[in-house]
């Protein structure tokens, strides 16, 4: 006869294997965390989480703690391999534009060449669209003008008043026998309802998400995201920047009231690397490259304006996003300055930043003031003190919720990107970005930055220190979950 002692001894026993289970998983996890997390500090505060507080850590770490976007470069070369007879012309249309390089081997533009998988090209135009009234006329103007096809990308696509223009004028081309492919993140616009999809879908619209290879691994891969916006027409067109498709990129929410964004519209050339970029991102969602005709008859140069597109993503073996920022902010030697609506910078990031200062350059960065993600806005504050130590100055916008992406080097190159400054954008999404050293360009986001900083105000390390305690420890906190921001 079994007695209630040998029933909880039993119990007992059982729950400390589990527990000594637990532990050891914990213990096997966090050497893998030690061999493949990047940052010093991820990796040291995995492997204590995983150690100290396996349950909790474990299912943190499955969904958090992976840099590397499984098998990515290798599908997408298998797809280019097997549509070669496709994929080569297009590459080919752009050849006799391609920029054969005479720089200084340290000049911004050389080292965005060697990071780049492609090439600055010439006979390029290129149009800086300030805020979403002036972004979304100009690309539903060229959707409209559409002859061949339309290739929409965006992280963020919400149903509802620009989201339903958007989807209307889609299936308004999509009648007049127009190919349109529409991608989206699965994260990013996991509200938007199926009835949105299906009735681009019955339109006839190609409609995609971008995600993980393989449904049954989604929980595994919600840290990787697909944080690009492109907008691609005929292939002679492109559209990138900042924002994604929503009221509030128009400035219609309360909430955030006027909305500050940029975007840039590209013709030429550059347009079809553009065109690469989502071409990749298709087929990885879908496992079908879309045959879509290369420009027969290259136009003629209609200027020397040069331009690279750089894509980014968590590739194996590829961490081009944190180089790229890294040789842009070393090569400075007049001014640096940067717009981020998110600054929660890899100390690598904060070293560059504080050696360009030390060698004289006007570091600046412009932060909202108002925030739309509370934690990372509080982890911003705790690295005030660092860089006004080294007279790198930075500046919050007032004037509405700044959300562009933008850097500024010298008089010498100017991007405007998907890109924050931050280890999600460094490491783990996918990213675009528009660099030029046009003098048109550069001198137009040059004046834009200035009208910016008039809007803004210098924030300083002590009217941090001034914060209320809870408001200190609070920002304190939020900067332990840095790496996964």
């Amino acid at each position: 006869m079994t007695t209630p002692f040998l029933g909880l001894a039993a119990a007992a026993q059982l729950w400390s294997l589990l527990i000594i289970s637990v532990e050891l998983l914990g213990i096997l996890v966090a050497v893998h965390a030690l061999m493949n997390v990047r940052s010093d500090r991820g990796t040291t505060a995995w492997c204590v989480g995983l150690v100290a507080m396996p349950l909790i850590a474990l299912p943190l770490y499955a969904v958090f703690g992976r840099s590397k976007f499984t098998r990515y470069r290798e599908i997408i070369s298998e797809a280019f391999d097997a549509s070669r007879s496709r994929s080569h012309p297009l590459a080919e249309s752009v050849t006799p534009y391609q920029v054969k390089f005479e720089e200084p081997p340290e000049s911004p533009e050389a080292l965005l060449a060697k990071l780049s998988p492609f090439s600055f090209t010439r006979g390029n135009q290129l149009e800086l669209l300030i805020d979403g009234e002036a972004t979304f006329a100009a690309i539903f103007g060229a959707i409209r003008a559409a002859q061949r096809y339309i290739l929409v990308e965006f992280f963020i696509i919400r149903d509802d008043e620009l989201g339903r223009e958007l989807r209307d004028l889609l299936v308004e081309k999509a009648a007049d026998g127009v190919e349109v492919y529409f991608l989206y993140d699965r994260i990013g616009s996991k509200k938007l309802p199926t009835a949105y999809l299906q009735t681009l879908q019955q339109a006839g619209v190609q409609t995609a998400s971008f995600g993980p290879p393989r449904r049954r691994l989604d929980f595994f891969h919600l840290n990787f995201r697909n944080h690009r916006k492109i907008v691609v027409v005929d292939g002679a067109t492109a559209f990138v920047g900042g924002h994604n498709v929503g009221d509030e990129y128009m400035g219609r929410k309360p909430k955030f009231g006027a909305w500050r964004d940029t975007h840039a519209r590209v013709s030429g050339p550059a347009a079809q690397d553009c065109q690469r970029v989502f071409l990749e991102s298709w087929y990885w969602a879908t496992r079908e490259l879309p045959t879509l005709e290369h420009l027969d008859t290259p136009p003629e140069y209609r200027s020397d304006c040069k331009a690279l597109v750089l894509a980014t993503g968590p590739i194996r073996g590829s961490d081009v996003c944190s180089l790229a920022y890294k040789a842009l902010i070393n090569s400075a030697k007049r001014r640096c300055w940067i717009a981020s609506p998110y600054f929660v910078p890899t100390a690598s990031i904060m070293d560059v930043l504080q050696y360009a200062a030390l060698r004289g350059v006007d570091v600046r960065i412009l932060l909202p003031a108002k925030p739309d993600h509370m934690t990372v806005y509080l982890a911003s504050h705790t690295y005030l003190e660092s860089l006004e130590a080294w007279d790198i100055k930075v500046y919050r916008y007032e004037a509405g919720f700044l959300h562009q992406k933008v850097i500024l080097v010298d008089d010498a190159l100017a991007g405007v990107t998907t890109i924050n400054l931050d280890p999600r954008s460094f490491h783990l999404n996918f990213e675009i970005g528009l660099f030029s050293p046009a003098r048109e360009f550069v001198d137009g986001v040059a004046a834009m930055l200035e009208s910016d900083f008039a809007s803004s105000r210098q924030i300083s390390a002590g009217a941090y220190r001034s914060r209320p305690l809870h408001f200190r420890v609070a920002a304190n906190v939020a900067r332990l979950f840095s790496p996964v921001l």
